[in-house]
């Protein structure tokens, strides 16, 4: 849930055409408190998720590999974040930025949903660029 906990200003304007998708949000409600809640919320808890389980070899590969993911998934949705601001923040509230906005939501909502449906069924999800970074890491 933390990345779409990070997601869910990209789906602002889905939301309001939508109203129906917040219960998608509902689950990832408390991490977006959480890091808002506190100051440096987000890398505490990036720190936290890093240290504990994915450098805590008692734990399973399973949990330490889809906790690695992510928290890489989270940090290119960061850097995401940070290039619609530079790129596409003197556009305003165009329909351009309201498009790319609702397209990033889109793709991440898809992604975790792909996720959870692979580790559902005992799978790890296979993410091109993603899991072999994973792999690597571990």
């Amino acid at each position: 849930m933390l990345p779409l906990s990070d997601a869910i200003p990209f789906g602002s304007n889905l939301f309001i055409q939508f109203p129906y998708l917040k219960f998608l949000m509902l689950p990832a409600i408390p991490i977006f408190l959480l890091e808002r809640g506190i100051p440096f919320g987000s890398f505490i808890l990036f720190l936290i998720l890093f240290f504990s389980i994915v450098r805590n070899n008692n734990l399973s590969y399973f949990l330490r590999f889809n906790t690695l993911q992510a928290l890489l998934i989270n940090i290119g949705i960061i850097l995401l974040v940070y290039c619609f601001e530079i790129l596409l923040a003197p556009l305003g509230a165009s329909l351009i930025s309201k498009t790319f906005a609702s397209t990033i939501f889109i793709a991440i909502l898809t992604l975790i949903i792909f996720s959870i449906a692979e580790c559902s069924q005992g799978r790890e999800p296979d993410i091109p660029g993603i899991s072999e970074a994973v792999k690597i890491q571990l």
